[in-house]
Order: C-alpha cells, then structure tokens, then sequence
C-alpha cells in the first residue's frame, strides 16, 4: 500500500467533503501519522471511512469526525484541554499537537498503558494520562479551555460544563442509538453557554456516561 497516497485520498476524499477545510487542520493529518496509532491487526484500514474496532465495545473514531472536531474547537497554542476517553491515543496527539497542553482520562487502563507508550515514542510531552471514570466529572480547579469526549452520553454533565474557563469549548455527542447529535458548547460568561449543534452522528457511549432520571408510574 503506497501510505501517503491513502493519507492523500483520505484527506481529498473524506475530509474535505465534511467541510474541514481550514489548512493547518489538513496539514496536521500529515504530520500526527494515524497508522501508528491504529490496532496493528487492523493498520490497513488506517485510512478507511470506517470506525477501527479497539476492543472492550470501542472504537476510534472515523478520519472525518476526528478531523472536524479538532477544527470546530479552534484550539489555540494557549490552551489546556480535557479529553474523556483516550482511546487509542490518536486523537490526544491531535489535541496536543494545537494546545499547550492535554489531560487525558479513560477508564479501561489498557488504552492508557498503549497510549502512554505511543505518545511517548512521538515525543509527546504535553500530555498527562490517567486511567479513570471521567464521564461526569473530572476534578481540576485550573479549568479547561477545550474539553472533548470521545464517546457519547445521552445526558452531558453539567458538571463538565462549570469545567469550562470563559470562553471555552466542550464538544460531546448527546443522544442515543440511533440519533444523536453533535454539539460544540461554548462559555459566554461564567455559569452561561451558548450551545451549537453541529451535525447528526453515531458512536458508541462513554462507560457509565450519565442518563436522564427514569419516569415511574
């Protein structure tokens, strides 16, 4: 497989056509390889239109998701970012590719172990890694100016929300099987959010994301 052809059609075929056409985005999907951070069982399909299974239920997400969400935070080089499911660790070395620097929490230690060794071996220094149940809350009194959860909750936390500095961003997928919503969510002032809905999607759920109470008769 000729792989900078694949990543060039990947771009050119997928990407842009799901309107993420801002340069240093497109420009960042050639630098972070994403081969390398795929399950070696399945590195054919790096480049593939397809969610690429990571075991235990997950998955990572597909090129163009990846690639419209870090667009829509706008990180900045300034921020300090919160990511609730590492996952296979790719999306994180996006992440801390644009921020100062990234906190990154899942609750299977599989994935933090394999991240951890990734990230470490493309010298990613600005990421903090724990293995964790962060789909309500992660305690941190500095705050996050972008926060992202990779998987989605039919009820977002508003404990996450009061996570957010002023003018931060969170971007999660609300809903359940089979609409959900995806959702960039944004400070306005302290203890207010403008929220934007984005585009309609499917993923698996966070572990133990919150739901809405149950009605009982």
């Amino acid at each position: 497989m000729d792989i900078e052809q694949a990543r060039f059609n990947m771009v050119e075929q997928q990407i842009r056509p799901w309107d993420v056409l801002d340069q240093e985005v497109l420009d960042l999907l050639s630098k972070v390889r994403r081969e390398d951070y795929v399950p070696q069982a399945h590195r054919a399909l790096a480049f593939v239109d397809m969610e690429i299974p990571l075991g235990h239920g997950q998955a990572m997400w597909t090129p163009k998701l990846e690639a419209r969400v870090v667009q829509e935070l706008d990180i900045r080089p300034t921020d300090r970012a919160l990511e609730i499911g590492t996952g296979s660790g790719y999306l994180t070395a996006l992440l801390a590719s644009r921020a100062a620097g990234v906190v990154s929490v899942d609750i299977l230690p599989e994935f933090t172990t394999t991240a951890t060794q990734k990230l470490r071996a493309h010298g990613f220094d600005n990421v903090v890694l724990h293995t964790g149940d962060a789909a309500t809350d992660w305690a941190d009194d500095a705050g996050f100016d972008v926060i992202v959860l990779t998987g989605s909750t039919p009820l977002l936390s508003d404990a996450l929300l009061r996570r957010l500095k002023l003018g931060g961003r969170l971007f999660a997928i609300t809903g359940e099987a089979p609409v959900m919503e995806a959702q960039l969510i944004t400070c306005t002032a302290p203890g207010a959010y403008r929220s934007v809905t984005l585009f309609e999607t499917c993923v698996a759920p966070l572990l133990n994301a919150p739901h809405p109470a149950a009605f009982v008769f």
